[in-house]
């Protein structure tokens, strides 16, 4: 693989473990969330769990274009990820809408932070995680304003 490639790969690699177990844990908590404004938080997660999948499916396609190979396997999004887990236990609502939102903000950082590198070598796969990146921050400014107005 050639090295820009490598870089590519490398963030393109990262950023579908991270989507992935964002979406996952975005299932966990939309199954276990209680209290007060249950519903609300409980439909948005929905939401946001859609446009992840999404986004990482685009991920997973941008480097089968690319001849790079996708893994989202479970060991390896259990390995590789960078989110901040939850506890598996039941989860309080006004917890979660500050923890998602950190989560969100987490990925979305994660994948700014290899935007100047894939730029110099791929400008497409670049604008790719770029529009990901900015659709991560949206929804975790939705769930600010969420969690302040419900």
């Amino acid at each position: 693989m050639a090295e820009y490639s490598q870089v590519v790969n490398k963030a393109l690699q990262q950023a579908l473990v991270d989507l992935t177990d964002l979406s996952l844990l975005g299932k966990q908590a939309h199954w276990n969330i209680e209290g007060s404004r249950f519903r609300s938080l409980h439909l948005a997660l929905d939401e946001i769990i859609d446009q992840v999948r999404l986004d990482a499916d685009e991920v997973a396609e941008r480097m089968a274009a690319l001849d790079m190979i996708p893994d989202a396997r479970s060991a390896t999004v259990a390995s590789q990820s960078g989110v901040k887990q939850f506890d598996g236990t039941k989860l309080k609502v006004d917890e979660v809408y500050s923890q998602f939102q950190e989560m969100l903000m987490g990925v979305s950082d994660r994948i700014k932070a290899t935007l100047d590198e894939v730029d110099e070598v791929d400008h497409l796969s670049n604008d790719l995680l770029i529009g990901i990146a900015a659709g991560l921050e949206k929804q975790a400014w939705m769930l600010r304003m969420a969690a302040q107005g419900d």
